[in-house]
């Protein structure tokens, strides 16, 4: 044993097992560890702060680590793993243990706070994410979901939050294949004005990944009494909802941050899909939409790039 843990399991010795110390700052109830840590940061020992520090930088690895392991790797004893949880409102690690998985589970940016040189674990989550997402599609629903888009009065695409980028995307490549696709919500409005009028000749393509605003499993509800199909894009967090198609894509990352590579790769996949279900209208109205960006000169032209690209 080191001589700083050494010291540290001494100064220990003054807290008995389950005691909070009576110096101990008021624990937050509620929140994530990280946000716990920030707030009593100041009130913590030097030795609690040690081991803060390391949780910290390894957040991503809560869910599985011990305390045992936090002690060790941070330098200090066990005891004082052990009293910084408690000072942060955790009865022990195995709770803190499932709050991390429960908060990754659900999309909270929870991951190391300095950058990592190492990308070879993001590289391999990536192609993880990818392979997930085309094993799913090998059922043929990719081409049900096209369909269903393809022969649509009137196609609809949804995002809220995060999802909303991808949304914007998967809309953006949609309109160079057919006519009357719309993006919802727009800026400033809610949704409700934009799904009015819809019926079962139109198609709604929902892109709803984790950490979804709280209506909308109304909005699948609402569309479903109507009788508008929708097709859900999403990560496994969605499989609840009821709809006519589901195309999941996983967004887990090493980082503290969910990743969305896979899921544009299957705005692709799918834009693809749709134009593939009437390739002779579709390539018109691609032919149609480039002939009007050279009209109004809208695109920087390269030599060898004309009608390259989306």
């Amino acid at each position: 044993m080191s001589a700083s843990v050494s010291a540290d399991a001494d100064a220990d010795a003054v807290a008995e097992p389950g005691q909070v110390p009576t110096d101990a700052a008021a624990a937050p109830a509620e929140g994530g560890i990280r946000d716990r840590i920030d707030s009593g940061y100041g009130a913590l020992s030097p030795q609690e702060q040690r081991a803060a520090d390391f949780i910290l930088d390894h957040l991503d690895d809560l869910a599985v680590v011990t305390a045992t392991e936090i002690a060790e790797q941070s330098g200090v004893s066990k005891a004082t793993v052990s009293r910084l949880f408690r000072r942060l409102g955790f009865t022990d690690a195995q709770e803190v243990r499932e709050q991390a998985r429960v908060a990754r589970g659900r999309g909270v940016p929870v991951g190391p706070t300095t950058a990592s040189g190492d990308l070879a674990p993001h590289a391999a989550s990536e192609q993880r994410n990818l392979q997930r997402m085309l094993d799913g599609l090998a059922d043929g629903r990719l081409a049900d979901a096209a369909r269903l888009v393809a022969d649509a009065q009137r196609v609809v695409v949804v995002g809220f939050r995060n999802s909303y980028p991808v949304a914007m995307h998967l809309r953006q490549q949609l309109v160079q294949v057919r006519d009357d696709v719309r993006l919802a919500p727009q800026p400033g409005q809610s949704v409700g004005e934009e799904l009015v009028g819809l019926s079962p000749r139109d198609v709604v393509v929902l892109v709803g990944f984790r950490r979804r605003p709280a209506g909308f499993s109304g909005v699948v509800r609402s569309l479903a009494e109507r009788g508008v199909p929708v097709v859900l894009v999403g990560d496994a967090s969605a499989r609840a909802a009821e709809v006519a198609v589901r195309l999941e894509c996983p967004v887990d990352s090493p980082s503290p941050f969910d990743s969305y590579a896979a899921a544009m790769s299957l705005v692709a996949l799918f834009a693809a899909a749709v134009l593939a279900e009437h390739p002779r209208t579709g390539r018109t109205r691609v032919g149609d939409v480039t002939g009007l960006y050279a009209d109004l000169a809208e695109l920087e032209q390269r030599p060898g790039t004309e009608g390259a690209g989306a």
